[in-house]
């Protein structure tokens, strides 16, 4: 029997981190736009530059609403939140963008404070679990080879996975099928 598609714009799923502390994978809603955005802010110089492959500060607003008003089928973007202070904060994010049948592209980000705690590798587990689930057979990531974290969240995923070095990124294809 086929199991039904969860719906990705209301996932939700508790995990916990190797500090042992719980975090919160949910689906990015529109009204996390200020929250995203004072994760960018709270991220380093060098954060910024592994995921955006630049120097970066600020966006536009066009390349926000991107960010932020995902579809979740064709676009699928999810977050990791904490509670910090008393508050809910994200402190991480995923996406995948369909770009040919079968296949995404995937892209992370983890605020620096958090990283080496796992989110990464939570994050990717959700996103491959949606994405098989939404019938694609490969995740593929361009990573600076310098970044050796995320190599290594890749490498842990327990996923099979090919790498091809390209002039100045390694190509990660992973596969879910």
């Amino acid at each position: 029997m086929d199991r039904p598609v969860p719906d990705a714009s209301r996932y939700s799923a508790v995990e916990e981190l190797r500090n042992g502390r719980p975090v919160e994978i949910r689906a990015l809603k529109p009204d996390d736009r200020d929250d995203l955005i004072a994760a960018v802010g709270r991220s380093s110089a060098q954060s910024i530059y592994r995921r955006f492959f630049g120097a970066r500060r600020h966006f536009s607003e066009k390349e926000i609403a991107f960010f932020v008003n995902v579809d979740f089928n064709t676009h699928v973007a999810l977050v990791a939140v904490l509670q910090e202070h008393g508050r809910q904060q994200i402190v991480g994010g995923g996406r995948y963008v369909v770009t040919t049948p079968g296949r995404a592209e995937i892209a992370f980000t983890v605020v620096d404070q958090y990283q080496g705690q796992g989110v990464g590798g939570v994050l990717l587990r959700h996103l491959a679990t949606l994405a098989r689930e939404a019938g694609l057979q490969e995740l593929i990531a361009e990573v600076l080879p310098d970044n050796a974290p995320m190599l290594k969240v890749f490498r842990s995923s327990g996923l099979p996975m090919n790498t091809t070095r390209k002039a100045d990124l390694v190509e990660v294809i992973l596969k879910l099928q």
